[in-house]
């Protein structure tokens, strides 16, 4: 099996501003496209901002059945890679802290964050796994927090995936961004020698408010080792060749 090139953005932060997002992803999904990756990862709730409060969150949700996320689906290249967006999710009354998995400029399917935080309340867990395909990689998805817990990666391997992408948003109080600046990829790299799984993780980057963004963004192989990672606090494209089955790691 041939090498597969994924990628993952690492991204300023959009809050309330979807299409200055939209333009920004689009973008981005172009240069991956032009780079020949297969699959490109965004950071969690990149789309309307990582809104946990529940009136905004509410007011920017998207129904991924809406003509309105099937306009925004269709912005990205129809022949680029398979997208993995960060978002806040309407179903009903319910909001869901998803990642929706965009192919040839529509629905693919998606991922609903399982283990929320404290914070998070707004949000109903999602129960389901999921398995997507890009370029012939069997990937499955864990949101920022769920990657603390080991079943989660778990559940992504018992379905044949090779890879868990990883949308996360650390823009977090600087005491505890500096604690877990270098945090973050040591938890995953547990998952990954745990599941067996390759890991491509998304960040978002910049300053707001008394918070700070690091990232990272970064790949990890199954022995948990940090293949590839961007410079922490830039934005950027890493695309990686994930190799093939027969190859070594």
């Amino acid at each position: 099996m041939n090498p597969i090139k994924i990628a993952a953005a690492q991204t300023p932060e959009f809050r309330e501003d979807v299409e200055g997002a939209l333009a920004w992803a689009v973008r981005a999904a172009a240069q991956a496209r032009g780079r020949g990756a297969a699959l490109l990862c965004f950071p969690e709730g990149f789309l309307q901002g990582y809104l946990t409060e529940e009136g905004p969150a509410r007011r920017w949700a998207l129904d991924l059945t809406s003509e309105e996320f099937a306009a925004v689906a269709a912005r990205f290249p129809s022949d680029g890679p398979v997208v993995v967006l960060g978002l806040i999710e309407a179903e009903g009354e319910r909001l869901f802290n998803t990642a929706a998995v965009i192919a040839g400029g529509r629905l693919a399917g998606r991922y609903r964050k399982a283990h929320l935080l404290a914070g998070e309340q707004a949000f109903t867990p999602g129960t389901e796994a999921g398995v997507f395909a890009a370029g012939g990689l069997s990937f499955g998805i864990n949101i920022c927090n769920d990657t603390n817990f080991p079943q989660a990666a778990r559940k992504v391997a018992d379905t044949g995936a090779r890879l868990l992408a990883c949308p996360a948003n650390n823009m977090m109080r600087y005491a505890t961004a500096e604690a877990w600046k270098h945090r973050h990829n040591a938890v995953r790299a547990e998952r990954c020698k745990e599941a067996g799984l390759w890991l491509i993780s998304a960040d978002v980057t910049g300053e707001r408010d008394g918070r700070v963004g690091w990232g990272p963004t970064a790949v990890i192989d199954p022995q948990g080792k940090v293949r590839t990672q961007l410079p922490l606090g830039e934005p950027g494209l890493l695309v990686f060749d994930l190799p093939g089955k027969d190859e070594a790691a």
